[in-house]
């Protein structure tokens, strides 16, 4: 039974076949508008890394990591300094995580941009022959696609609800899927290099309270996959058939405690494979707090913008009900304590909706330190209550009913949140790019990078381009 391969739940092997799709596709393989649509989550990305490289959390992990390595020629995003590719996917993935603006795919929630953009940078500059703008967009596109498949196969959200941090549970698969499709690896290394990633998957969801850690987690995620794939690369074995093994298998075991039925369903990998992108999915976030309290902001912007004379005086307010599924209620729930961190300001939905009812949005200075303890905010979250509704458990609507002290009350539903349903358009992306990067980084780099990642199929070495646009130093317009 140990090397056993479960076929009640996987009717047909899967990991060897998903390698083989990975080893063989093209981008002549790839429509144009997907290809279109995965340069502007990588430009996306980049612009939330460099709006996060020099936030404090980022700045202590650096200095924590750079006690511990030495120089390399792998970029540090922000900074005139280089380290070698597992520090520098490490880290280039926490400056992107920093500040919960990148993107998130709603039905397998993984943030793909902090998993995929630092493992194929790393493992590029890492390289010494040159690599093609065409082949960095094809492992991008690749990490993208393999990161929401391998949460589909684990039941999306439900692994929220079960304490896991998703996105480090589905994204080593993706990172070294990625990076080993970047040094056109054969399929049996790709399935290796895989079951490599997958015995180093974890994150713990309490990550999300006072920890600076939960910024990190999907940076664990990114190197993983880095150095499986260099060990797979090197001839150092891995696990085959990863996502197929009964007793220790990915899936067998990251499915335990599930209340799905079945728990697992590894066909997920292959389904439409080729024909239907997943990676599509993702969703380039409006807000800069967790996903889970979007639908909630975008209930309370509603209510604003159709009832404003009702709502502009917060004192009237005497009880907000926020109906929102229940993987939601379980992730953003919670009302936050004093002295509050940033993390766990973005984390809450009675936060969130404390201060999209004051300041009409929720954006990154509104998360700046001497803001976070504002009395207007502290005053407010006790009157919120978060409950799920039956109605919305497998979807991602939300309702919000704000009721006054004269009894009367005002109501809004929405079916999902901004940046899902409408998904935000690629000109879009382009102005939240020139947006998050405002006064980080100069108006001339911001259009070296635009021109860079929109036309990535034609650069003859990335790396050139990449020393030059990553090496300069960022400011912390947020502090």
């Amino acid at each position: 039974m140990g090397g056993g391969i479960d076929v009640s739940a996987n009717k047909e092997p899967v990991t060897e076949p998903f390698a083989s799709w990975v080893a063989s596709l093209s981008l002549s393989d790839v429509p144009e508008d997907v290809r279109t649509r995965v340069k502007h989550i990588l430009l996306d990305g980049l612009g939330c890394a460099l709006l996060g490289s020099k936030l404090p959390w980022s700045v202590k992990a650096k200095e924590a990591i750079c006690t511990l390595e030495g120089p390399g020629k792998c970029s540090l995003i922000g900074y005139n300094q280089g380290l070698g590719p597992l520090p520098a996917a490490l880290l280039n993935s926490t400056f992107l995580q920093a500040f919960e603006m990148d993107e998130f795919h709603f039905a397998n929630p993984i943030h793909g941009s902090s998993v995929i953009i630092p493992a194929i940078f790393a493992a590029a500059q890492h390289e010494s022959s040159p690599i093609t703008g065409a082949s960095l967009l094809l492992a991008a596109l690749v990490g993208y696609e393999t990161g929401p498949r391998v949460g589909a196969a684990l039941g999306g959200h439900q692994i929220l609800g079960m304490g896991w941090h998703s996105g480090p549970i589905f994204g080593p698969a993706a990172s070294a899927a990625a990076v080993s499709k970047l040094w056109n690896q054969p399929a049996e290394i790709i399935e290796e290099s895989i079951g490599t990633a997958c015995t180093q998957a974890g994150g713990l969801m309490s990550a999300q309270y006072e920890s600076m850690v939960k910024r990190m987690q999907h940076g664990f995620a990114a190197r993983s996959g880095v150095l499986a794939a260099s060990l797979s690369r090197e001839g150092f074995r891995g696990i085959k058939k990863v996502f197929d093994r009964e007793y220790g298998g990915f899936l067998t075991t990251f499915s335990l405690g599930s209340k799905n039925t079945p728990r697992f369903d590894g066909a997920e990998l292959l389904s439409e494979l080729g024909s239907r992108w997943d990676l599509l999915g993702f969703s380039i976030k409006r807000y800069a707090s967790c996903a889970t309290t979007h639908g909630s902001v975008d209930c309370i912007r509603t209510l604003l913008s159709d009832h404003p004379d009702q709502m502009k005086d917060v004192s009237r307010i005497a009880k907000i009900t926020i109906y929102m599924p229940e993987v939601a209620r379980k992730r953003a729930a919670f009302a936050p304590e004093r002295p509050i961190t940033a993390i766990a300001a973005q984390m809450s939905a009675p936060y969130a909706v404390a201060v999209a009812l004051l300041d009409g949005d929720v954006t990154p200075h509104q998360f700046a330190t001497e803001l976070l303890g504002r009395d207007a905010i502290w005053e407010i979250m006790p009157k919120v209550t978060c409950t799920t509704s039956e109605e919305f458990y497998h979807t991602w609507a939300h309702k919000a009913v704000v009721e006054f002290d004269d009894g009367t009350s005002v109501t809004s539903t929405i079916k999902a949140p901004t940046g899902v349903d409408p998904a935000l358009t690629n000109e879009g992306i382009v102005d939240k790019f020139r947006t998050v990067t405002k006064g980080v980084i100069t108006e001339e780099r911001q259009r070296a990078i635009e021109k860079f990642i929109l036309n990535l199929e034609d650069v003859e070495d990335v790396n050139v381009a990449l020393k030059a646009l990553l090496d300069e130093e960022t400011v912390n317009v947020i502090a």
